[in-house]
Order: structure tokens, then sequence, then C-alpha cells
């Protein structure tokens, strides 16, 4: 079967199953008499069904436009009901945008803090401290008197070894503090608070149900201990878990609105655009936000989610230039001003930083999985609280005697993309410059580099070999932890030594034939920054298999526009290399590793069929299924006390086996429940009937209990010689549970979303007994 085939073959089993529900066949929000409480939910770790979702959604739709024409007021209600949507998407872009721009004036703080302290107003940050001060000067604009190290403020010194010993003492008594706080904090509140969420986002937004992982505590703390694990000094990042609270955000105001809280469908509409919001806060790159949730994260994103991530994610960018936590007016996160362009013969070195990026992507992803799966499977899992110190203590130990691991990594990052001008006073900028030198402060040349390069090369070779390390080590451990600013480091560190080295070599060999057409003695021909920011991009785009939207956020990030052709080089790239020595990105990673029930979008070659993938097998008890009309209450109780499956087919008998329909599990339980403590003469013995009409008993029997109004009368079914390929490409474009299999009519077997997985996982000669929520 053809694609075309395929969606054809999609739209018209939509357009049937839609139809059947309108006409009021299968409306299954219609149980008894009157709707239930609960019925039609879902229970913790399953998966929703989305063709149920979207056919509620619509028959409430209909209904409200209905009403509409009746009254005024019901006028007015469809109307807030058509604005409820953006009212959401406001909500969320406020809340978002006005905890990111906390979070960001809170790690700024409280990183500082491990250093020093501002005797003028302590909860200013080292750069705030030094702006309010008359006395400092632009040559040393970073020292104030205002400002001290702890050591100058207990002893008086600031340059002798005590002093130097005592600092270092501090630093890492803070950043244990720090990291002891948030960890604490995260296993007796909110054991869901901790990792990047994005794998678990994933997972949620795909369907499956984990309860609590957006509730209201797991925002709460995990907006605090974001804080906490950042200025310990860990290597990690909040880019990631601003995702999360995000959609935590989302998740909050869907509950203020029935038709979002009761319809797990459109709430993870609201959830894709809470995604997009958070990344537009987190790095100020509100279309990169839209994108990444449209690349990364998102399962079904129609067009109407595309217009309100937009305006999500505009809201949030909005809110948090308001704020101004960075303090230089702009919303970019790392802003650059390059004054010269890029050339071609550049692109080698771009392309050679994009397979650094992807061997660095598949270094990363196999030693954190192998890391985790170690902590899974050993006595290191129990101990959380003890690895997070120990990692913290490391961290700090080795990361204080570097300059450039000692400062925040968003700091590093932000030195390492900047340009050396005329009056920069960074190490990186110690070149030796000619007495004879008459340009413009913009428009400095290539010049040979000084000392201080030398040993800032050093230092960065030291800190990229740490990072490397460290960052393998840190990531999924139970604190809040994000993976985007820790890769961005590692390349930019790699990509600003590269370009030091391409920039020393154009300036004393400026006659190779690879630079005698585009770089002449006296100008300025490589920016070093450049190479950074490519670096950046390159690393985050291997461990994450980003493309277009990682290409939108780093332009949004450091306004480099003209130099989108380097970025999109080294991303695919990076990407092609990664690929080539495994398909999945970090974040699949996870969820493969967590065992979550998700269904990706790779192709599935093998040449299997339906009846090969179906329970029962061989030498399986039958499938336990309820007839329409000759089942007792005690039968259908006993039967969902022995087993544990989300549902049971209907069958019109054990002897013809043809099928009526399905019945969800929950609804049984809730349906009969309600039954026995509402409707007299119903009891164990009572005749459980599914169809339209109860037969006339004798006075002497106990009252049937009709359950029509609970059935499915439409389950999805495939033949029994369906190839897997068409099953698999259904069960992911529209989002099934399950899938009865048939033959003339006949039910043979049913075919649930885990046991597309199993055989998915079998046929790439995996453990099939992973997927399985763990």
């Amino acid at each position: 079967m053809s694609e075309t085939d395929l969606v054809q073959y999609l739209n018209g089993i939509s357009a049937s199953i839609y139809n059947i529900y309108m006409n009021g066949a299968g409306n299954l929000m219609d149980f008894l008499d009157e709707p239930l409480p609960d019925v039609g939910t879902y229970e913790d770790f399953h998966t929703i069904d989305w063709l149920r979702e979207k056919s509620r959604d619509t028959d409430r739709h209909r209904k409200i436009t209905n009403r509409s024409k009746e009254s005024i007021w019901e006028f007015v209600k469809s109307l807030l009901d058509a604005w409820s949507g953006w009212v959401v998407m406001l909500l969320i872009g406020l809340l978002s945008g006005t905890l990111a721009g906390v979070i960001d004036l809170a790690v700024d703080w409280m990183t500082d803090l491990k250093e020093g302290v501002c005797l003028s107003a302590f909860w200013y940050s080292h750069e705030q401290c030094c702006w309010t001060s008359n006395e400092t000067t632009f040559a040393d604009r970073d020292k104030c008197p205002q400002w001290q190290k702890w050591a100058e403020l207990m002893t008086g010194h600031t340059e002798s070894a005590g002093a130097y010993v005592l600092n270092y003492f501090l630093y890492v008594l803070w950043a244990l503090f720090f990291s002891f706080l948030a960890v604490s904090l995260v296993r007796v509140f909110a054991p869901y608070a901790c990792g990047s969420g994005i794998p678990e986002i994933k997972t949620i937004l795909s369907g499956f149900i984990i309860r609590g992982y957006l509730g209201k505590w797991t925002l709460l703390i995990k907006t605090v201990t974001l804080v906490l694990a950042v200025s310990s000094g860990l290597s990690l990042g909040k880019e990631g878990p601003l995702v999360h609270v995000a959609c935590c955000c989302g998740n909050l105001f869907c509950s203020l609105f029935s038709k979002y809280s009761k319809n797990e469908g459109k709430r993870r509409e609201v959830l894709s655009a809470a995604a997009a919001a958070g990344v537009s806060v987190a790095f100020g790159a509100p279309i990169g936000g839209v994108l990444f949730s449209l690349e990364e994260v998102s399962y079904y994103f129609p067009l109407k989610t595309l217009w309100r991530s937009f305006f999500a994610a505009l809201v949030a960018a909005f809110t948090l230039r308001s704020i101004n936590p960075f303090g230089n007016n702009r919303l970019v996160l790392f802003y650059v001003e390059y004054h010269t362009p890029w050339y071609m013969a550049e692109l080698v070195p771009f392309i050679l930083l994009g397979v650094f990026g992807g061997l660095w992507g598949t270094l990363f992803i196999r030693g954190n999985i192998a890391w985790c799966r170690r902590r899974k499977t050993t006595q290191l899992g129990k101990y959380p609280v003890l690895e997070v110190i120990v990692v913290t203590g490391i961290t700090a130990i080795l990361a204080f005697p570097n300059p450039y691991t000692r400062r925040s990594t968003s700091e590093l990052i932000s030195e390492l993309f900047n340009d050396c001008g005329a009056l920069e006073s960074s190490q990186l900028c110690d070149y030796i410059n000619n007495p004879n030198m008459s340009r413009p402060e913009d428009d400095i040349p290539d010049r040979p580099a000084g000392p201080g390069v030398y040993m800032a090369l050093w230092q960065l070779a030291l800190a990229l070999i740490f990072k490397i390390v460290i960052t393998i080590f840190t990531f999924g451990m139970k604190i809040p932890s994000g993976l985007f600013i820790p890769s961005m480091a590692v390349g930019a560190i790699a990509g600003r030594i590269v370009g030091i080295a391409v920039e020393q070599m154009a300036y004393h060999h400026h006659d190779w034939i690879i630079f005698k057409n585009w770089c002449r003695p006296g100008a300025d021909c490589v920016t070093p920054g450049l190479y950074a920011m490519v670096g950046a991009a390159a690393c985050l785009g291997g461990v994450t298999r980003m493309t277009v939207s990682l290409v939108v956020i780093m332009f949004e990030l450091t306004g480099g526009l003209e130099y989108i052709v380097p970025l999109m080089a080294a991303a695919v790239t990076s990407k092609w290399v990664a690929d080539a020595f495994g398909k999945e990105g970090i974040y699949e990673a996870h969820i493969r590793l967590n065992g979550y029930p998700y269904l990706d979008q790779d192709e599935f070659t093998h040449r299997t069929l339906a009846t090969d993938v179906m329970r029962p097998r061989r030498n399986e008890p039958p499938l336990s299924v309820l007839t329409q009309d000759s089942t007792t209450v005690e039968d259908v109780e006993t039967l969902i006390k022995e087993t544990d499956y989300n549902g049971f087919p209907v069958v019109v008998s054990r002897e013809s086996e043809r099928l009526i329909g399905f019945v969800q599990r929950r609804d049984l339980i809730l349906a009969i429940k309600n039954a026995r403590q509402k409707q007299d003469g119903v009891v164990s013995n009572s005749v459980v009937y599914f169809t339209e009409d109860a037969p006339q008993l004798p006075a002497s029997n106990p009252q049937p209990l009709k359950l029509r109004r609970i059935l499915n009368l439409s389950p999805f079914t495939v033949t029994d010689h369906t190839p897997m390929e068409t099953v698999v490409d259904i069960f992911r474009k529209l989002g099934l549970r399950q899938c009865l299999v048939t033959r003339s009519g006949r039910l043979l077997g049913i075919i649930t979303k885990k046991d597309v997985l199993r055989h998915m996982a079998q046929m790439m000669n995996q453990d099939p007994e992973s997927i399985m929520f763990n």
C-alpha cells in the first residue's frame, strides 16, 4: 500500500468513525441514564484513545454550536469557549515568562554568592553590584569596593595563599549546600521534578498518562531546585527543565477550563504550545521555540496549535523582555556583533566541527545511557543524595582552579562567542598589537597571539576534557538537569580553539593557497567567536539530533542572522555523523531506557503480518471476551479481578465470536459500581446486556443491567493478513490504544500499542520486555 493510499484509507476510516459517533450510536459519554463522574477518563500509566477524545470534542463543540442559537447567553458562552484557548495561551506565556525571569535573576545571584557578596545590597549579583558603584573603571569593570570575596571579607587579604584556599573551600562548601538542598527537596516533595523532563514530555504528548508529572508541587519544586542545581556549578543547564516548567504551567491553566481538563487530547494541544513557550523563554527564541515543539517534542501538531504556540511563545518572550533579567535590554542570551563575513574556504573547518559534534553526541549518548542503566540496575540507584553530593564535590574541586570552569556555563559561552574588540579585557583577546595600526575599533586586523591567548588555550583544552567527562555523569541525576547549555559549552570551547588555530594559520601563512584569495595581510579575516557559535550548534545537534529548530534557535540566540549557512552545514553534518552510529537522540534513548510506550516516527520495514503480533499466541489461553447478552455482573467482576487488561471485546456469543464492540475496563468498573449503588435489583446474578433492548424477563429474575451506552460500537479492526507496516502506520497516525484482529467478522485477537512496541524491539534485536513503564 502506497503512502497516498494509506492516507486515503485512514481518512475514510476517520470519516466513518465520525459519522457513527455523530449519529449517536457510539456516543461514548452518554453512559446509562446520566453521565457518571470519571467515566471516559484514564488510569495512571495508561495511553489515551486519540479517536475517542477527538469524537468527544467534536460532539461537545456541536452541542455548543446548536445551543448558541437558542439565546444570547448561550451565544456568549460559545464565544467564551472559542476564546478560552487564547486565554490559556496568554496565561501560560505570562507565567512561564515571569518564572523564567525570576529563575535567571536568582541563578545569577546564587552563582556569584559562591565567590563573594555585595556589601551595599547582598541580593545583588557581582555585575549588578559593580553597576551601581561610582568607583568602577572601564578597565576593571568587574572590580569594585562594594563587591568582596569571602576571604577578603573575613580576613582582609585578597592575594595571599591563605585567601585562595579559603575562597576555594567556601566555593566547594556553597556548591555542596546548594546541590544537597536541591536533591533533598526533589526526593521529599516532588520526585518527578528531577532530570530534564523532555523525554517524559514527549511521552505525555504522544498520549501517555503520568499523573503528577505536571502537577502544582512539581512546578513549585522544579522552579526552586532548578535555581539551586544550576547555582551549584554542576555541568547542567536550565533550558530543558524550563520546558517542563512551562508545561506544568499549561497543565495548571488547563484545569481552569473544562474544555481542556476533561479532554486529554485537547490538553495535549495546550501542552505542545506550552513547550514552545518554554524554549522561547529559555533562549529568548520564540520562533525557535515553536519549531522545537513541532520538530522535537510534539506528537500531534495541527495548524491551530501552530498559531497558538506562536502566540504563547510571543507572550512569554515579551514578558521575559519586560523583566530584563540579563540587564542588556535584549531578549537574546548571547548577543554577538561580528564585523566580518565568512568565506567559502571556512566551510571546511565548519564541517569538521560538525563531525566533532556528531562524534561528541554519540560518545555522550552511549556513555550517559550506560551510566544511567548502571544506576538503575545496581545499588547506586538507592543513594541519589550521595551520588549528587559526590558529583558536586568532584565538579567543584576540579572547576575552581580553572577560570573557564569556575564561572557559570552561560558566562563561559558568552565569552567564547564574543569577538575581540579594542576594549575587550578577556585573556582570549591578549593579542600582540601593531603600534602603527590606525583602524576603526570595530575593524581590528588579525594579529599574532600573545601569551594570554596561549594560556587561555591550555585552560580551554582542560575545560573541554573536564566538560566532556563530567557531563556524562551529571545528566540524569535526581535533580533538575538540562543538556542544552553543557552541550553548547563543549562545542563552543572546541570551536574557539579551532577558530584561534585557523586565525593564527591565516596570519602566519597568508601566502598559502587556501588563504591567498580571501585573507590579505593586515585584514580582519577570521572571527574565532563564529567558530565557537558553529561548534556549539554542532554539539547540540549531535546530542539532540535537532536540525531546523536548532539553526533557528542559534541565530535567534546570538543575533547572527548572516551566519545561517555555516550553522546549517555544521548541524546537518553533526546529524549525519551521529546517525551513522545510531538513530536515537538523547531524549529518545532515555525514553527507551525508561521503557516509556513511545512510538517513534522511524519506518518499519519488516515483512510481518498482524497475525504474527496479535494476542493470544499459540498455546496461550483464549482471548478474554464478554458476550452481548449472557454474561452476569459476577462474571464481569471476576474477569476484571483476574485480569489487568485495559478493555474487553464484546461478541455475540462464544460460539460465533462475531464482534459487536469494545468496552473499556475503567468504564465497566465505574458503571457496575454506580448501578449497584443507585439501581435497585442489580445483584451479582443480574445479566449484563450490551444489546439495544433487553428482553422481557420473568419477575423472579434479577433486574438486568444494560450497558449498551458504554460500548464502543466502532472499534478499530484489521484482518489477520494486514501487513505490520500498515498496522504500525495506523497506530502512529491515529494514536490508537489497541486494534482488534478479525477474519470474516470473527474475532481472532487483539494488538495493543505495547504489543507493537515489543514487536518493533524484537525486530531490532532488542529486549522486547523492556517496553514497560519503569
